[in-house]
């Protein structure tokens, strides 16, 4: 991204997107993952981020080396399979300055990890949550992932006989304030759902279908490219509109948008397609998603969005300043305030 005079273009904080980068990556040349760490240095870069105040979280699998191929300047931690959620509460409580982005994938979610990725959720802490899902452990050579459909067939699992987790559906049925679904293969709608997700004030879920090249890229599989592009069925047209710019919307026909004011003052602009859909109406986004589930459909978009639900940090009413650099003498109780309370005992 350069400008007329063959120098790279900066944003409104001076950098460039270069400055956004991670290192090379070493995942499979085509995997899905790739599309989204790109998408998340281009989400990053215009909405201008500065990168020391992204904190990155992820737990194992193909999925969870991603955050290393993104945001260099950026602190991060890779912990244990499924265990990524509780990380991210424990730096995200202890300083509120910062903005969290976890990458897990469908077996670090779905499977190992439901339970930490459901109590999450329904505290809302301010972060991105991210499943790269692709139905398979990848870097275990391919098994069955909770989310794989059933009666796939792969060459060396057999046939799944399970019935899949639908990870829009649990974050819907955990109370999640925002979720999304999107495709590897559609960059452009990745952007857009990857800004409003981080101008969201609580927990975002956003599932990417993102293909394996190597062990589930069958034309038959609901999680490769090839069905990926022949089934993907937007609910609506995305546009992300940051507060200081001027939102204009004479482009669009009379009752053809629907616009959702975030609680920084930004807007997610909609343009419907064929389907009415209103994503701030909880029972019909279940009613969406039974039908997309029965069906087959991947329905992409933002499913549902409550910008008004308090999050963690609102309910315990926590000090900007971060925990860790609270002098001792704040943290202590007085000598006075425990014989007070030692006093109530006598």
């Amino acid at each position: 991204m350069n400008d007329t005079n063959g120098k790279q273009k900066k944003n409104r904080i001076g950098l460039t997107r270069t400055d956004y980068f991670g290192e090379k990556s070493t995942l499979c040349k085509g995997c899905g993952h790739n599309s989204i760490s790109n998408m998340i240095i281009t989400a990053c870069f215009e909405m201008d981020i500065i990168p020391e105040k992204i904190v990155k979280f992820s737990g194992i699998g193909c999925s969870s080396k991603s955050p290393n191929y993104f945001l260099n300047r950026s602190f991060g931690f890779n912990g244990l399979h499924g265990r990524m959620p509780s990380l991210a509460v424990g730096a995200l409580f202890a300083d509120i300055s910062l903005k969290g982005i976890g990458i897990s994938g469908d077996g670090d979610t779905a499977n190992i990890g439901l339970s930490q990725f459901k109590h999450l959720v329904r505290r809302n802490m301010p972060m991105v949550y991210i499943v790269e899902n692709n139905g398979v452990y990848g870097l275990t050579k391919g098994q069955f992932s909770a989310t794989a459909e059933k009666g796939l067939s792969l060459k060396r699992q057999g046939e799944n006989i399970y019935l899949p987790v639908d990870i829009a559906m649990e974050a819907l049925a955990a109370n999640a304030t925002f979720i999304a679904r999107s495709f590897a293969g559609d960059p452009k709608q990745v952007k857009e759902l990857l800004k409003a997700a981080l101008s969201h004030k609580g927990t975002a879920v956003i599932d990417i279908i993102s293909p394996c090249v190597t062990f589930n890229n069958q034309e038959k599989s609901l999680h490769s490219y090839s069905w990926g592009k022949g089934h993907e069925a937007p609910l609506h047209e995305l546009e992300f509109v940051p507060p200081r710019d001027e939102i204009t919307i004479e482009d669009f026909e009379k009752g053809t948008i629907r616009e959702v004011v975030m609680h920084d003052g930004a807007v997610i602009i909609l343009k419907k397609l064929d389907k009415d859909y209103d994503p701030t109406n909880r029972s019909q986004a279940v009613r969406m998603l039974e039908e997309a589930i029965r069906k087959n459909w991947l329905v992409t978009g933002l499913i549902y969005i409550d910008p008004e639900e308090a999050n963690m940090v609102e309910m315990y009413d926590l000090d900007k300043e971060p925990l860790n650099r609270i002098q001792s003498e704040r943290l202590r109780p007085s000598r006075d305030s425990l014989y007070r309370v030692n006093d109530q005992f006598i």
